[in-house]
């Protein structure tokens, strides 16, 4: 039984199946009655029909269990390294404040040195995030189709109303506010500052 459902597929045991019932029907229409032989075979691919369906269970369970653990794992993983980010982060921030307390630029050890420099573009820093004009944000809205299709013909009133309520996110943009900065143009809620960053070299 075992050898029938390792040597064959799930499709060609139920062709065969299918088979030995209409060779199974057609003798007890003649004989009244199926060969011995006939009927030991279709019991066998019975049993090797049950024990495919089994191997196929025990796979997908298999696969089920290594999707689970290896998501698990990945999120294991990334937890980690959101942990160990944060205590790069501040332990950078500690060493930056102890440098800039003391007016130093630099610390030097036998291995490294810790050095304050100043960040290679600029960075920006929000007071007020609500108060950033939505000229100088990035949004990200959900139109479906019917509603793309008439954006794309016309742009009535009511449209710009359903449009307006289709915007899931409008998060200020950055470079469009560092570039109204450098074009000399101040934006409500937000300002350009040059930061600080710690180098471990």
């Amino acid at each position: 039984m075992a050898s029938i459902a390792q040597e064959h597929s799930l499709f060609e045991i139920d062709c065969e199946l299918d088979t030995l019932l209409d060779e199974m029907e057609e003798e007890i229409e003649n004989r009244g009655e199926a060969s011995a032989e006939l009927v030991e075979r279709f019991q066998r691919f019975c049993e090797a029909y049950s024990e495919k369906a089994d191997r196929i269970g025990r796979f997908l369970r298999m696969m089920e269990a290594r999707v689970q653990y290896c998501r698990s794992e990945a999120n294991r993983l990334q937890e980690r390294a959101r942990s160990s980010e944060r205590k790069a982060t501040q332990t950078k921030y500690m060493v930056m404040y102890y440098l800039k307390s003391r007016e130093l630029r630099k610390i030097e050890g036998r291995e490294f040195t810790l050095r304050m420099q100043k960040n290679s573009q600029d960075s920006v820093r929000f007071t007020d995030e609500t108060l950033v004009p939505m000229h100088y944000r990035t949004v990200a809205a959900r139109i479906d189709g019917p509603m793309w299709e008439r954006l794309i013909e016309s742009l009535p009133e009511d449209l710009g109303r359903s449009l307006m309520a289709s915007i899931q996110d409008a998060s200020p943009s950055n470079e469009a506010i560092k570039q109204a900065v450098q074009n000399q143009i101040a934006v409500p809620g937000a300002e350009v500052y040059r930061g600080d960053h710690l180098r471990v070299a």
